[in-house]
């Protein structure tokens, strides 16, 4: 089997993170400056589901299109990690596969399930308790999970846009970059560092609060994936906690901190 060079993996990292949440952490560190030379953290806001037509089907139309060119990157990654040779060898389990080099896929359901709704709630329920804390301090903006107006697609197209934060954020943050950091010859504890940081950089837009949070929780995704090598759990618990914030934002109109 062929192995890229270390200078090709590097290329390969700068432009998947480029075309993706590398981009997002650039943007948000502008945005955070932005907001904080304007008014202290505290009176600005974050605002997550944006409207962006005032026609219904033209809006619906376009967060669609969000949804589907945002996961463009992650079928870039899964290119990237699956090993062509192995692919189109046809062996049964197929070992080329870049779904089961990552644990994105279905093999164990129940218990992927189960870890998933301990993170959930390992994670979520601290994280109210910071982004009150935050916006106490006046370090955290007030956070909008949505605006969308309330149309017959709005909560059905806010799961989607859950599930699409959470496959682009765990299959990239996580699972790309962590075995590719380990190809570069990076430590467990440094790549989880990394990994870790850049999730949290790119919440910066939110202020330093979910800043931390989304570090915290970029520790323990990141440790975890290290113990099971599955991707899958971590998609779970992050689509979970943005459903719940970004429905239960819609239908009640609380604002709710998010992982």
């Amino acid at each position: 089997m062929l192995v890229p060079s270390r200078r090709r993996l590097r290329l390969e990292v700068w432009i998947v993170l480029g075309l993706s949440l590398g981009q997002s952490a650039v943007y948000s560190v502008v945005q955070l400056l932005d907001k904080m030379t304007r008014a202290p953290l505290a009176e600005g806001t974050s605002t997550l589901n944006r409207s962006q037509s005032t026609r219904e089907y033209f809006d619906l139309t376009y967060q669609l299109l969000d949804i589907i060119f945002a996961l463009v990157p992650v079928l870039l990654v899964l290119y990237f990690l699956t090993d062509q040779r192995q692919a189109s060898s046809g062996h049964g389990s197929n070992p080329g596969s870049a779904f089961q080099k990552l644990g994105f896929n279905f093999a164990r359901p129940g218990r992927d399930l189960l870890q998933g709704l301990g993170l959930a709630a390992l994670i979520g329920i601290p994280s109210l308790g910071l982004y009150a804390a935050g916006r106490a301090l006046g370090i955290t903006t007030a956070i909008i999970p949505s605006e969308l107006d309330a149309y017959w697609w709005t909560v059905p197209v806010l799961i989607l846009s859950a599930m699409r934060h959470a496959v682009v954020e765990e299959v990239i943050v996580v699972g790309y970059l962590m075995n590719r950091f380990g190809k570069l010859g990076l430590s467990i504890p440094l790549s989880i560092m990394a990994s870790s940081l850049l999730r949290g950089i790119y919440h910066l837009y939110q202020g330093f609060g979910p800043f931390i949070g989304n570090v915290v929780m970029g520790i323990v995704f990141a440790w975890l994936y290290t113990r099971t090598r599955r991707v899958m759990p971590l998609v779970i618990a992050h689509a979970l906690l943005d459903i719940v914030a970004f429905v239960g934002f819609s239908l009640f109109g609380k604002a709710v901190g998010l992982g």
